[in-house]
């Protein structure tokens, strides 16, 4: 038993995968949070480019 607990004390090998799991979370989490930040300035400029585009060409529907 005590051979077995020193083993598993010195194994690394799922250190790696769960750091990388971990990085990507974070780049996940500062991407949506961008996002988030710039959804709302991102939809007022293709309003005001819509409403530019419609005083331009007037709906012929």
């Amino acid at each position: 038993m005590r051979n077995f607990i020193n083993r598993f004390a010195k194994d690394e090998s799922g250190a790696t995968a769960i750091e990388y799991g971990l990085i990507a979370a974070l780049i996940s989490v500062v991407i949506i949070g961008a996002l988030v930040a710039i959804g709302p300035k991102v939809q007022a400029m293709f309003g005001t480019v819509k409403t530019e585009l419609e005083t331009v060409v007037p709906d012929e529907g």
